[in-house]
């Protein structure tokens, strides 16, 4: 039985070998280096590191993209991709609310991808189709194409600029702040910056909090405010 049971689990190994690997695509190219810029930051992806991951020659890729700079363009088309399109058949408030939520999300996940998602000058097609989404659904709920272009700038520049100032927040929690507090208040003198003293104590070290829970908060303050253009009412706070 032993001879038989070590032949069995030679031969199951050998299959293993055997089996063959999944044929290199443009897909299977940009979904690992997905997870690669996932895992070790978008800094570290090399073509070479990217074949070393596929077990291909590092000439193989270039059948599939062209260079480093189509395989940004294809990664950012992927993150575009995951970002959910604003509904149709949603009030352009509801529809645009859910979009950010959403891509907020993205860049969670993907936080190398912010300072790159509005940088390509060749976009795929689903960035195209995204932009293209979010701009109708403003039309459609009535904006007009300036009030459009703002309404679209001010809610793009929250939701990336509040993904980067989460990821690089040193917690996110009232666990992780309380270190953190720790050593910033045993530098205070005493009596001084009553207000930080304030908000720290009374608020971020309260059992429950959580900063991301500020996003849709802020969010919802910005989707008020941009209805004001979709009215003309913030015509004179936008062009003086």
């Amino acid at each position: 039985m032993e001879v038989e049971t070590s032949i069995d689990q030679t031969t199951s190994a050998n299959d293993s070998k055997m089996l063959p690997r999944p044929r290199l695509s443009r897909d299977l190219v940009l979904r690992t280096a997905l997870q690669l810029a996932d895992r070790d930051g978008i800094q570290a992806l090399t073509m070479r590191k990217l074949a070393q991951e596929l077990a291909v020659e590092a000439m193989s890729l270039y059948h599939h993209v062209a260079n480093k700079i189509e395989l940004l363009d294809g990664l950012i088309d992927l993150v575009f991709a995951e970002i959910d399109l604003p509904a149709p058949e949603d009030e352009w408030k509801t529809a645009l609310r859910a979009r950010a939520v959403s891509a907020h999300a993205a860049l969670i996940r993907h936080p190398w991808a912010i300072g790159l998602m509005e940088s390509r000058t060749a976009p795929g097609p689903a960035t195209l189709r995204h932009h293209d989404a979010v701009l109708g659904c403003l039309r459609a709920g009535g904006f007009s194409l300036p009030a459009t272009a703002h309404a679209y700038s001010l809610l793009d520049s929250y939701i990336y600029g509040f993904a980067m100032q989460q990821i690089n927040l040193p917690f996110g929690t009232s666990d992780q702040a309380a270190p953190v507090a720790d050593a910033m208040l045993a530098q205070m003198p005493a009596g001084d910056y009553p207000h930080l003293i304030e908000m720290a104590m009374n608020h971020v070290l309260q059992p429950g909090y959580a900063y991301a829970d500020e996003f849709e908060i802020g969010l919802d303050l910005i989707l008020d405010g941009i209805e004001l253009l979709r009215s003309g009412a913030g015509d004179t706070a936008f062009h003086g």
